[in-house]
């Protein structure tokens, strides 16, 4: 047996975005690295046949990003995206399975981002961004090149490729808006195409409209608004028509809980095909008939059919379930899906199943000792019913308790934890259990996985009832003699990196913080992040509110920076856009003003998450560092 090391956790491979072939025959991955080590993300494309009968192969021998695999309707030829001719530029390459030769489609100079075969064997649908003009080129190398706000902003347009001749048309529709999505309905007819104003994450996805193309006459249709963050688009007939479904928030709330919405095409009727539920829908999957839903279900997932009743579930999965794909009769499915101490590989089976495991990406992880990982079910303060996961030292059961314990808190905060294998290469649950530590993984208020009311409870009240949720669960585990009362850390991401920044301003009770690409004033971030009217919802108020005092100072963590106590290490990446640096800066400043224990660290060129493998080793090494310091006797 060997140990953990924090090269196993970052140095592996992962399984990506499998496409079944319509036949069910063959199946097509990506295989992702975990960490980066140069300028490029360098991935895979692998083919396997879904009975099993053969191992899985390369499909090219290509160092390149290889992504977005797409099978042409009679299951020969496999289209995706690659970028060997030109790192960083994507074009659409084919690959006939008849003769195993790959070839490219497409020289388009801004490169392609999506790409969708369509039943005409001749047409792949295209999204990609208006070609630069030589005039572009000049204005750059002369340094002509200011920017204006509106003016000349990408957007992502619908284009033809038309295999036959290699052209590729840009069509006459939609105007200027930024192509999102495309969905063919599965007779052939016409492309259902969800766009929105712009491609500006603060106001575009609040923008959405929906649109019928007809590739063949090049006219559209506006189906009219769709809610914030649409997404998932599927087709089903019904006895009233064509039905068009997607994934979006449910309204009015900016941060809630999402919900299937079904489009009757012929009469513009809209209705929320999931409202009540106690669970919240993430994937919406078309087949020839009913589509199949995917739902973060507490701490595991639902596959269910969306039938005019109404959902009808299929099957129940431990843990996460995710990335589906099926054959157009939705009797063959394949997906990514984990247990508590494997990571996620491709399954295949019905989607009544059971699931089959036909990949391997982690091998090395094999003979590695977990620490043991369970459930927990308990109520909150004011009764609401709540869950999380414990994870107890390698080696150690909860009668050899107390434990220092790491609470870690989830992002978003509308994401969740699933029952599944908890090993990142932020310092995730398992990486402290190798060095002797229990972890507390809680499922407050705001999350995934209980329906909407659940996860719009916390809109202009973040860090309120889902601190005390946080807190009733590590009191649960102290007085059940897991936790040690004098050697408590907290830890987060993003949204959690809130929930920890907030933790040490309302008590003294944590020995220890980390606070990673954490939101510290949430005025700022709604003035300065990519997801400005989100982060608004979540902090009840902007700086332009008035004069103030405004809602978002009461539960910035900032606020509360002079009654921090609790050492704390912040860290961040300078190219974060979405909780910008300042963030972190805000707060070291803040700490060191009142002469707080910290420690501040920057990562060059990354973003919201670690990338490069150097830098995802010094998290794992420097984060676990920190608690020894501080919590270990």
């Amino acid at each position: 047996m060997t140990g953990l090391t924090a090269e196993l956790v970052v140095d592996g491979r992962a399984p990506r975005t499998p496409a079944l072939a319509p036949n069910g025959q063959l199946l097509c991955y990506v295989v992702a690295p975990i960490s980066r080590t140069g300028d490029h993300l360098d991935t895979e494309l692998w083919l396997l046949e879904t009975d099993g009968a053969a191992a899985s192969r390369r499909a090219t021998t290509d160092t390149a990003a290889e992504s977005r695999p797409r099978w042409s309707v009679d299951s020969g030829t496999l289209f995706f995206l690659s970028d060997r001719a030109d790192r960083g530029t994507s074009q659409v390459h084919r690959l006939t399975l008849a003769d195993g030769a790959a070839t490219a489609l497409t020289c388009w100079r801004a490169g392609i981002i999506d790409h969708l075969p369509l039943t005409d064997p001749n047409l792949v649908a295209l999204l990609a961004e208006d070609e630069h003009t030589e005039q572009d080129t000049r204005r750059a190398q002369d340094r002509d090149d200011a920017i204006v706000v509106g003016e000349r902003e990408p957007r992502a347009r619908l284009r033809l490729l038309d295999l036959r001749t290699g052209q590729v048309t840009t069509p006459s529709v939609f105007g200027d808006r930024h192509v999102v999505e495309l969905r063919q309905r599965p007779d052939g007819g016409p492309l259902a195409v969800l766009t929105q104003a712009n491609a500006d994450k603060d106001y575009g996805p609040r923008t959405g409209r929906l649109h019928l193309f007809d590739p063949t006459t090049g006219t559209a249709e506006d189906l009219g608004p769709v809610e914030a963050e649409a997404h998932s688009l599927a087709w089903w007939p019904g006895e009233d028509g064509w039905h068009l479904g997607y994934v979006a928030l449910t309204p009015p709330v900016l941060q809630a809980g999402t919900a299937v919405f079904d489009l009757t095409v012929d009469s513009h009727v809209r209705c929320n095909r999931t409202s009540g539920l106690p669970m919240c829908p993430t994937e919406l999957h078309q087949t020839d008939t009913a589509p199949l839903v995917v739902f973060a279900d507490g701490l595991n997932t639902t596959l269910a059919r969306l039938d005019h009743a109404g959902p009808t579930t299929l099957s129940q999965h431990p843990g996460q379930l995710e990335d589906l794909a099926t054959t157009p009769t939705g009797e063959k499915i394949a997906a990514l899906t984990g247990t508590r101490y494997q990571p996620a590989n491709v399954h295949v089976g019905p989607p009544t199943g059971p699931l089959r495991k036909i990949t391997d990406t982690r091998p090395e992880l094999d003979g590695i000792i977990f620490g043991t990982q369970r459930p927990l079910a308990y109520r909150a303060a004011d009764g609401l019913d709540l869950d999380g996961l414990l994870v107890l030292p390698v080696g150690k059961s909860a009668s050899d308790g107390p434990f220092p314990l790491v609470t870690i808190v989830h992002g978003g905060p509308y994401d969740r934890y699933a029952d599944r294998c908890q090993l990142s290469w932020f310092p995730s649950a398992q990486w402290l259990a190798t060095a002797g530590y229990a972890a507390f993984l809680p499922n407050p208020r705001g999350g995934q996985g209980h329906g909407h009311a659940f996860a719009a409870s916390v809109a202009g009240r973040v860090g309120r009832e889902e601190w005390t949720d946080i807190l009733t669960g590590i009191d649960l585990l102290t007085a059940e003699g897991i936790a040690d009362p004098d050697r408590l850390g907290i830890a987060g991401v993003s949204h959690g990196g809130f929930m920890s920044a907030w933790a040490i301003g309302q008590t003294d009770r944590f020995r220890a913080a980390l606070v990673l690409a954490g939101v510290t004033d949430w005025g700022m971030l709604a003035a300065t992040g990519e997801n400005g009217q989100f982060e608004a919802a979540l902090g009840g108020s902007t700086g332009w509110s008035g004069i103030g005092p405004h809602p978002h100072d009461a539960v910035s963590p900032i606020s509360f920076a002079s009654r921090i106590r609790t050492p704390v290490l912040i860290l961040h990446g300078t190219e974060d856009t979405n909780v910008p640096l300042s963030q972190a800066v805000y707060f070291h400043r803040a700490l060191r003003h009142f002469g707080a224990e910290h420690e501040f660290v920057i990562y060059p060129r990354e973003g919201h998450s670690i990338r490069e493998r150097n830098h995802q080793l010094d998290v794992l090494r420097r984060t676990r560092a920190w608690f020894d310091r501080w919590l270990q006797p």
